[in-house]
């Protein structure tokens, strides 16, 4: 068995909504058939007891080791704890070839079980050991290590309930959540509209004292000191006990409570040093630690918070004890549990020492060991729920000390006897402000009742009904997707809205480009919806970025397909028929949003049944009112844009909307067939949309098909009195409709220059210029700059082939370049003659053109 190819699938995707692993396997026919291979699936379950049946796997009751590394893969994930379900194993034209596809919810942890599961199948097949333990243990440290924490969790939780895309901006806790302009972002509880005054104020623990002193809200009185003699003065000043502390600390680092004695203060002050540079000293408030979370000005949640501590049973130790203590799974050494595992480090150490006791002490029955001073969870802590105890008083103060500061997002450590009481009735106090407060104590207390706190922290972020979302356009199509992509962007950039584009020319925002080269992929719709400026992002989505990764986005709310036809790309990455061409443009339409539209070309038999895969609503188009499938719609009330006579009709129900195709350059008074397509595909997405009807008109007429607009899509020149089209046609659906449409323009003896695309099959390549032979007096083959796979001089001699009993054609030659064969063409036209030039080097070329029109022009 080998794996010729990983890759991971980060969106919606050919199989399936989620994100997942897929692998090219190649197997020999007994691995093709592996009840062949006498005793392996014994011996794989030996290994991996958990993999699970493997029936229900296969077809035609045919299973091959393509399946159990789909097995495999899903159970070691399924094993480490991650929710996954989703996986398939399909057969692809290659003999003994499989396409494995194993869900994942980290790519790191899916792409690693894929590679444990081939480990455990060369295991079996070789008869050699392998540890199916250790590699679930390896997988659960992994994907602790590559998830979201829970304070993260519970946001990305709480903003999927609502809608809300997300987005994970680095490997950490740093996500965005919307699209564009509406885009929010968050760290673990920091939100992008607080300050960095506002965390810098927090963190200076004396400065956030003084700004609470003054505002009313009762602390602790202690300051900073200079060495350990100033910190034993401001104890007394103060009055015994007290609380040393990092000025600038952290999660309870380098905190001493309850010190009483001058050597307890030393070596209170020594450890602050470590995790500091400035030393506080203040007075200890007797009483319970409580942990307040205010969010925007309510009170949220609130915990009390007990240090880690072991209790006696008279026979383990208390190394033993804190040993049993830690079997608890809830308990972890990071994060991403809801507790964490108590340590005996010097700090423990010392503060069991100060009792009279060693690790190795066996305390009595009931006996309460406290292993730290402090109460936070990172160091062992655990925290009880007291929500709903919180005196409104205690929260009125909370809410306080956090606008003080200025945080949106605070916890404030409070110390008092009870929640239940006023501060001020029990002599109690807000000892911190702490800017990105942990949540788990909340989320996951160890006792009472967790409150799912990510809730008001998104509704923060978000107002009511709103979804973070900005209009999405998805694009597909064999032919003309690049120039619906950009009329519909130009339609919406009519209605006011800062438009970013993504498609084969490059990326653009708001009418600037910021990226070039072929940018149809999903790393451009990405780069598009994380821009600030984008009020609307229309995304041509290409045949290669779907399947390389998937979408870029998980769904739309618009969805247009202009055609599925043959030549493009057929032969490549196992798409070799028209339905397996048709499978993968429907992507987008699986991915339309319930309250959404797919715009539909009625007329091609390969896209109008993709309406029965929609989870939204259906625009159809096309020319022919009447047929069936155009009629059937609008019969049923549905929406529906047609060409009657000279205009472009859109209809539904009894309204009706009609466009004058004089009004639309770009469709050449209606005598370029596949512009009007395109028109009528812009026109259903921007009525799905909601645009006005207005904005539309003037977004029809101000769209000019030139080559700034729309570089290499049908742009006609002048030159010395003959026409020059220029386009990028490069398979033969492309090359008909060209063929057509340049045959709508009078002209006394038809050239072209064309040259072929070698990663095209060769039938598509030689049926390309038996298209043109029938069509054009003169052809000018020209060899591309790059062949994409094929020898020097192939695709020249299938295009020659192709011209083999050219019904018109008189004249062919071949040219090596571009530029060269252009300009032989150019300079056998005559006035009122044609040539259509199929450009290869887009922008190169279409600059060669204008610089030979501005010197006609000027001659």
């Amino acid at each position: 068995m080998e794996i010729s190819r990983t890759r991971a699938l980060r969106g919606p995707n050919l199989w399936s909504r989620n994100t997942a692993i897929e692998c090219v396997v190649h197997c020999t026919p007994d691995e093709a058939d592996f009840t062949r291979i006498v005793g392996f699936e014994d011996k794989l379950r030996a290994r991996f007891p958990a993999i699970g049946s493997l029936q229900a796997q296969g077809i035609d009751n045919t299973l091959s080791l393509a399946h159990v590394l789909e097995a495999a893969g899903l159970a070691l994930q399924a094993q480490a704890g991650c929710q996954v379900t989703f996986s398939r194993t399909h057969a692809t034209v290659e003999t003994g070839t499989f396409q494995v596809v194993v869900e994942y919810t980290e790519e790191a942890v899916g792409k690693r079980a894929m590679a444990l599961a081939e480990e455990l199948i060369q295991a079996a097949l070789n008869d050699t050991a392998f540890d199916a333990k250790a590699a679930i243990h390896a997988l659960q440290e992994l994907d602790e290590d590559e998830r979201v924490g829970p304070s993260t969790g519970s946001l990305v939780n709480a903003a999927l309930a609502r809608g809300i895309p997300f987005r994970r901006l680095t490997a950490g806790s740093l996500v965005q959540l919307g699209w564009g302009s509406k885009a929010r972002k968050f760290q673990a509880a920091e939100v992008d509209q607080t300050s960095s005054v506002a965390e810098t104020i927090a963190q200076d623990k004396d400065l956030t004292k003084r700004l609470l002193h003054a505002a009313g809200v009762p602390v602790p009185m202690g300051r900073p000191v200079k060495d350990v003699d100033d910190a034993w003065a401001v104890a007394l000043e103060v009055g015994l006990p007290v609380v040393v502390k990092p000025q600038d600390g952290n999660q309870g680092k380098g905190v001493t409570v309850n010190i009483t004695t001058r050597e307890q203060l030393d070596k209170a002050y020594t450890t602050s040093m470590e995790f500091g540079t400035v030393v506080m000293v203040e007075r200890f408030l007797p009483g319970h630690d409580f942990r307040l979370l205010v969010v925007g000005n309510q009170l949220v949640a609130a915990a009390r918070r007990d240090p880690p501590q072991v209790l006696g049973d008279g026979e383990h130790t208390i190394r033993e004890l804190v040993d049993l203590v830690n079997l608890d799974p809830r308990r972890g050494s990071g994060h991403g549990t809801a507790l964490t595992k108590i340590r005996l480090d010097d700090i423990a150490l010392g503060r069991i020492a100060a009792e009279g006791l060693t690790p190795d002490s066996i305390p009595a029955q009931g006996q309460r060991v406290v292993l730290r001073n402090n109460a936070n969870l990172s160091t062992g802590g655990s925290a009880t729920d007291v929500t709903d105890d919180v005196h409104p008083e205690i929260a009125a103060r909370a809410i306080e000390a956090a606008a003080c500061v200025g945080l949106h997002i605070c916890g404030v450590d409070v110390v008092c006897e009870t929640m239940l009481k006023p501060l001020e009735e029990q002599n109690g106090g807000i000892v911190e402000v702490n800017a990105a407060p942990g949540l788990r104590m909340h989320l996951a207390p160890s006792f009472g009742k967790p409150r799912n706190v990510g809730v008001p922290m998104v509704d923060l972020l978000f107002g009511p009904g709103e979804d973070g979302r900005i209009p999405v356009v998805a694009v597909t199509g064999t032919n003309g997707k690049t120039t619906t992509t950009r009329l519909i962007s130009h339609i919406f950039a009519t209605q006011g809205l800062r438009v970013g584009m993504t498609n084969t020319d490059g990326v653009y925002v708001n009418g600037r480009q910021i990226d070039s080269g072929d940018c149809s992929g999903p790393k451009s719709a990405r780069n598009v919806l994380a821009h600030p400026e984008v009020d609307a992002a229309i995304l041509e989505c290409a045949r290669g970025g779907i399947l390389r990764e998937g979408l870029g986005f998980d769904r739309c709310q618009v969805a247009v397909v202009t055609n599925v036809g043959e030549g493009d790309h057929l032969g490549m990455n196992f798409i070799t028929t028209v339905d397996d061409v048709m499978l993968l443009k429907r992507v987008i339409v699986q991915n339309v949003a319930p309250n959404g539209y797919a715009v539909l070309n009625a007329i091609d038999p390969h896209v109008a049944p993709m309406a029965n895969v929609c989870l939204g609503k259906v625009i159809y188009f096309g020319a022919d009112r009447h047929h069936p499938i155009m009629a059937t719609h609008r019969a049923q009330g549905n929406r529906v844009v047609y060409v009657e006579g000279e205009h472009i009709v859109c209809a539904e129900g009894a309204f009706k909307e009609s466009i004058a195709l004089a009004e639309i350059p770009l469709t050449r008074n209606g005598t370029i067939g596949f512009q009007v397509d395109n028109a009528m595909a812009s026109i259903g997405a921007a009525w799905a949309a909601d645009l006005p009807w207005d904005t539309i008109r003037r977004g029809l007429a101000s769209f000019h098909n030139d080559s700034a607009n729309a570089p290499g899509r049908f742009n006609v020149m002048d030159y010395k009195g003959a026409t020059i089209v220029a386009d990028y046609g490069h398979n033969p659906d492309a090359i008909r409709a060209l063929t057509q449409a340049v045959s709508a323009i009078p002209a006394k003896r038809r050239s072209v220059v064309i040259s072929g695309a070698g990663d095209r099959r060769d039938q598509d390549i030689i049926e390309q210029t038996r298209i043109l032979g029938a069509a054009f007096d003169d052809v000018i083959l020209y060899q591309d700059a790059c062949q994409r796979g094929r020898e020097d001089g192939e695709v020249i001699a299938l295009l020659k082939k192709g011209l083999e009993g050219a019904t018109r054609t008189s004249y062919s030659t071949d040219i090596h370049g571009e530029f060269i064969a252009i300009d032989h063409a150019l300079s056998r036209l005559q006035p009122g003659d044609l040539c259509l030039v199929l450009v290869d080097q887009v922008e190169e070329s279409l600059e060669h053109l204008r610089k030979h029109v501005q010197e006609a022009t000027k001659a």
